[in-house]
Parts: structure tokens; C-alpha cells; sequence
């Protein structure tokens, strides 16, 4: 009777678990379905008193309109190439300083640990108005002379997108807990055999912490995808540099009105497009390198 009711208790409780969970993710999913009706609507239909969720006659010259009437290929260009950049950078900025902290001895090593997890606690926007500064300053770049006088400097260029972020803190964190589980004698025995210290990072270390990279992946992917502060201010004076973020926000100030509205919609929608498409493509390593990040170190 006894193993009835603990049973019967089991059911329960994963009946309750799983509708928790379905619930969380009707939740989480229902603004991005929401996003890819409304830019079906029809004007009228915006207009609607009871609103109409539903289109009746869904549009869906919109989603075309957000590449004819907008500049949304360059947009696409840009963020493609400018996420994709740094997101390699930083995946092999973050894997070498991961290893070099996990698995050498130096002076300083602890040092430099402490330094990495203490610039963490510092938001990007603190150090906004100073690489403004040292982006416009920079010797010999954009017609600058050697004291960084006389031209724009990296201003308006893609190397002022690119090089704030070359190097992320958490990465180099993530990069080193994951190589801390990676066995030392491993490495001994490829130096036994004659491998140099950088065929061991390429051809041991970093296919033992794919999950690692996927998820370090995803996660300077997606925050880069959607970076607005640093690339509006580098691209106020270069609209051919704008990217899906920044274009989009100010697309909002320019269709305010029913038909502008699923414009906006559309270009929002096809703007998250690629995330998806890396989310769905990445996710077994992204759950495996969730699960086992930080276990030891």
C-alpha cells in the first residue's frame, strides 16, 4: 500500500513539475509568437475595437516591405560581420588565457585570477566616454598624426565596433573552470610524445571543451547581436555601419502609424531570426556546458 501511494505521489508531483514547466515556456515563447503575427495585421486590424489578435488576411508583403523600403540587408551585413568577429576573438582570446590560468604555473597567476573575477563586477557603460576617447585619439588611424591629433581616429569604422570587445572577463573565467578538469597528465603525455605547447591547446584541449565554446558561443553571439549603446555612438556619423539593433530603434521613431507598426514588427521578427537558428543549432552543447561549467576550480 505503501509503494501505491508513493507512486501515486511520484505521478503527481511530475504532473505538477511538467505543467510548471509548460507554463514557463507558453510564457516565455508567447511575446515571439506575438512579435511574428503582429507584423501580419493590417492596418484596420490594428485599429480594431475589440483588438483582433488573429489576422484575417495576414500580410505578408510586411516581411518583404523590411527589405525593400529598408536598408535591412546592410543592417543584416553589418551585425552578421561584426557579431561573428568578435565572438571568434573573443573564443580564442578567452580559451588561451583560460588555459595559460588553469594549466601553468607563473608569477602572478593568482594576481591575475582575482583581476579577472574582480572586472567582471564592472559594467561596460563605465568605460564608455574613455574608449570614445581613445577610439577618436588613436595614433596614426584616420588621419591622425602621432599624438592622435588632426583626423577622427577609429571613429565611424568597423575596428571601433570590434576592438572593446576583444577580450571578455567571464570567458576567460568560463574558459578556466572547464580547463581546470582537464587531466594534467593528459598534457604530460602528448609532451612525452613531441608536441609542442600549441598543438596540445589545438589539437587536446580544445575539443575537450567544445561545450565550453558553444556556450561562451551563444552567449557573446547573442549579447553582441543585440549591443546598442557602443554602436550607436561609434555610427552617429556613419549610417553604413548601423547595425539590426540600432536601425530598428530608430526605424521606431520614423513609422508611428498603424502601417508603420508591423513594419516595425517584421524587421523585429527577422532580426531574431539567426539567434534562433544558433540557439537550436548549439543547444546539446549549450545544456552540456551549462551543466558542468564550474565544477571545479
Amino acid at each position: 500500500m505503501g509503494v501505491q501511494k508513493r507512486d501515486t505521489l511520484s505521478i503527481i508531483l511530475s504532473i505538477i513539475k511538467y505543467t510548471v514547466l509548460v507554463a514557463g515556456a507558453v510564457i516565455m515563447i508567447l511575446p515571439f509568437v506575438d512579435m511574428f503575427i503582429g507584423a501580419l495585421r493590417t492596418p484596420a486590424e490594428r485599429l480594431a475595437r475589440p483588438p483582433i489578435y488573429w489576422p484575417r488576411t495576414p500580410e505578408w508583403s510586411n516581411y518583404g516591405r523590411a527589405f525593400t523600403e529598408l536598408p535591412m540587408l546592410r543592417w543584416y551585413i553589418n551585425s552578421i560581420f561584426v557579431t561573428c568577429v568578435i565572438t571568434f576573438i573573443q573564443l580564442l582570446t578567452s580559451s588561451m588565457a583560460g588555459f595559460a590560468i588553469a594549466k601553468y604555473e607563473f608569477k602572478g597567476k593568482k594576481f591575475l585570477f582575482n583581476s579577472v573575477l574582480a572586472a567582471q563586477m564592472f559594467p561596460f557603460f563605465l568605460f564608455l566616454i574613455p574608449l570614445f576617447f581613445l577610439m577618436r585619439f588613436w595614433p596614426l588611424a584616420g588621419g591622425n598624426n602621432l599624438l592622435g591629433l588632426g583626423g577622427t581616429g577609429f571613429l565611424g569604422t568597423y575596428t571601433a565596433l570590434i576592438i572593446p570587445f576583444m577580450i571578455t572577463w567571464y570567458g576567460v573565467f568560463l574558459m578556466r573552470q572547464f580547463m581546470m578538469s582537464i587531466p594534467t597528465a593528459l598534457m604530460e603525455a602528448a609532451r612525452i610524445d613531441g608536441a609542442s605547447e600549441f598543438r596540445i591547446y589545438t589539437h587536446i584541449v580544445l575539443p575537450l571543451v567544445k561545450p565550453a565554446l558553444a556556450t561562451l558561443g551563444i552567449f557573446v553571439f547573442i549579447y553582441h547581436w543585440n549591443e546598442f549603446i557602443w554602436t550607436m555612438t561609434i555610427t552617429r556619423t556613419a549610417n553604413e555601419l548601423q547595425t539590426l539593433p540600432v536601425g530598428i530603434y530608430l526605424l521606431r521613431g520614423a513609422y508611428q502609424d498603424a502601417q508603420g507598426e508591423s513594419l516595425y514588427q517584421a524587421a523585429l521578427a527577422i532580426s531574431v531570426v539567426p539567434l534562433i537558428i544558433l540557439f537550436l543549432a548549439l543547444q546539446r552543447f549549450y545544456v552540456r556546458g551549462l551543466a558542468t561549467s564550474g565544477i571545479k576550480g
